[in-house]
């Protein structure tokens, strides 16, 4: 019989992956155009039914700032707002950092709007940065404007201790 409420079974289904580093890594990079994955990270992923659906990788750590890679299985459902709250909550609770960095490719409408709809802003623009030559767009957040923070980190909190 179907699932009459299909949020609500998805929602059931889905679980944050903290301990599968290495996995994570590896299904951003290879949505992210990074063929030799990332240095120097950790990871955060998203399963449905054991399958991944979203990972974020952080690197480039430097106290007060770290950079953030999102990728997903390029369905429209997979986030949540647990997803999210322990996606920030990690660089700005754990690591105590007072900012995130994301870089998108400037022919990437789609990343560009899914980052400004986080909360993310626009702060300037790395001319040829991308291995291809194509422009990179520098987006930042800094903890004071993180809507995914208020009182619902409870987990990242929790590690942070």
């Amino acid at each position: 019989m179907a699932c009459v409420f299909p949020r609500i079974r998805d929602f059931l289904m889905k679980r944050i992956i903290w301990d599968q580093p290495e996995r994570v890594m590896r299904f951003v990079a290879d949505r992210t155009d990074e063929p030799d994955g990332y240095r120097d990270y950790s990871a955060i992923g998203l399963a449905r039914d054991g399958d991944l659906v979203a990972g974020v990788v952080f690197n480039y750590f430097t106290g007060a700032a770290v950079l953030m890679h999102v990728a997903s299985d390029g369905s429209r459902h997979w986030m949540t707002r647990d997803y999210l709250r322990a996606c920030f909550a990690y660089p700005f609770v754990q690591l105590q950092c007072r900012r995130v960095t994301g870089l998108v490719r400037a022919d990437n409408v789609a990343a560009q709007r899914f980052d400004e709809h986080l909360g993310f802003r626009r702060e300037g623009m790395l001319r040829q940065g991308a291995t291809d030559g194509c422009d990179l767009i520098v987006y930042g957040m800094l903890a004071s404007e993180c809507r995914f923070l208020d009182g619902g980190a409870h987990a990242a909190q929790l590690r942070a201790a």
